[in-house]
């Protein structure tokens, strides 16, 4: 995926209740629960049907690497979606999202200020309305530049203008060269 959809991803992962399969021939078996068959299944991780149906019997146990990052990836995609799905509301609604990040940030403001871009590590807790919305567009299919523009909003209200009390002036904030990023819910 990308920077800022796997962080999204991770973060409302966190929230699970009980840990996803661990073992091929467990993650197996719940992808084929899942998509109601081994066909669909084979298509999906584009092996044969009946590589699916050994993972499933346990007769082969250890998935080449490129095989077994699908597995988990497509497995933990689809685990505990009702839990994901509150989740989610309850950041969207009334707890918001937490983003630690260090990257290069700078602004665009009127002549006369400071607008230097530099390296900086932020830890902000940003508003619901925030989380809703890079919710929505990670569920739209947003690209990770546009997951960057509304987390680049988002801080500029929060963190630059501290919610309307300062920097009335500031037009935009440049996030940048992003060296650690990290979402809590």
């Amino acid at each position: 995926m990308s920077l800022f959809g796997d962080g999204l991803e991770a973060a409302v992962q966190k929230a699970f209740t009980r840990p996803a399969p661990k073992s091929a021939g467990a993650q197996m078996r719940y992808l084929v629960k899942q998509l109601k068959g081994t066909k669909a299944v084979a298509q999906m991780l584009r092996i044969s049907q009946r590589t699916v149906e050994r993972y499933v019997k346990d007769q082969i146990k250890k998935p080449r690497p490129d095989l077994a990052a699908r597995l988990e990836r497509e497995v933990k995609k689809r685990w505990q979606p009702q839990i994901r799905a509150k989740a989610r509301q309850k950041a969207a609604t009334t707890g918001g999202i937490v983003i630690d990040t260090r990257a290069r940030m700078g602004y665009t403001a009127p002549i006369g200020s400071t607008d230097q871009d530099r390296i900086r590590h932020l830890t902000v807790a940003l508003p619901p309305q925030y989380a809703a919305r890079l919710f929505d567009a990670q569920e739209a299919g947003a690209t990770d530049q546009q997951l960057q523009e509304i987390a680049a909003e988002a801080l500029k209200e929060v963190y630059f203008q501290d919610g309307g009390r300062r920097a009335s002036s500031l037009e935009e904030v440049r996030f940048t060269d992003i060296e650690h990023l990290e979402f809590e819910l």
